[in-house]
Parts: structure tokens; sequence; C-alpha cells
């Protein structure tokens, strides 16, 4: 069974294995898809159209999947997808694609990233990476590693 704390507000139109855990006052939208043995800790924020792997691990005071900052965004369906067994630590934003790119905004499998890191709209981390404190991707990036979206 999905362990909720009681303090957590999950919208009924959220998809999360029966394997999650959500910490206390997180709250997650209804476009948000988390696969099994993910927890999400405290005081998370998971909005729009956020697809998020198997065995996560995101600490508190995290916002992800939020509109980009960029402009010339206007409410389109745009994505992030995180993949695998990451680590995802404090104070760490990720934000949605935008239309004028892939519209995906796209972290890969075994990541470790650390407080305060921000991956802005269209960038594409692939696997393996590490991201020291504070750590800043501007739109658009793609790591070497990244590959194709597939």
């Amino acid at each position: 069974m999905t362990r909720i704390h009681p303090t957590a507000l999950v919208d009924s139109g959220a998809q999360l294995d029966s394997s999650v855990t959500v910490g206390p006052y997180t709250v997650i939208g209804p476009h948000v898809r988390i696969d099994a043995g993910t927890t999400v800790a405290s005081h998370c924020v998971i909005e729009g159209h956020t697809t998020i792997g198997k065995d996560n691990k995101i600490f508190q005071f995290n916002s992800l999947g939020a509109v980009p900052q960029d402009k010339k965004y206007a409410g389109e369906p745009c994505e992030l997808v995180i993949g695998d067994r990451n680590t995802i630590r404090e104070f760490c934003t990720f934000n949605i694609g935008s239309p004028g790119d892939t519209g995906v905004t796209k972290l890969g499998n075994d990541n470790w990233i650390m407080a305060y890191v921000h991956l802005a709209h269209d960038c594409h981390v692939g696997n393996h990476t590490i991201f020291a404190n504070s750590s800043q991707l501007a739109g658009h990036a793609v790591s070497q590693r990244a590959g194709p979206l597939s």
C-alpha cells in the first residue's frame, strides 16, 4: 500500500505505485506519475506533467515539474521526466520543458544531485552524473552522456 502521510496533498489524478512513500506536507499534482520504490520526503511540490521512475530518493523541500522560467511559455503541456535510482537532495528545482524545443526536461538514471541544483527547461542530463551543491543548468543544456530521448 502507498504510504502517504496524512498531511500530504495528493491529487486524485496522480498515479503513484503502491510502494511509493510520500512525506508530510508534500503536494503532488494531477498529472504526476511516480513508479515503484520512490520516496518523496516532506515539503516537496511535484506538479506539471512529471514522470518519476523507480527507486528514487527525493529529499525535503524540492520543487519538481513547475512551469519553465521562460517568458514565451504559454501553458503548453510540456514534461519533466526523471529516470531510476536518482538521489535528489534538498532545495532542488527542476522545470518542465518548453514548446520551442523538445518540450521535455530529462534526468537519466543513477544520478547524485546535491542541494540547490536547478535544471531549467529542456535540459537533458544523462546517467551517472554528480551535480555539486548550487549547480545550475540554463535552458536547453544537454550533457554529453544524455544521448537520445527514448
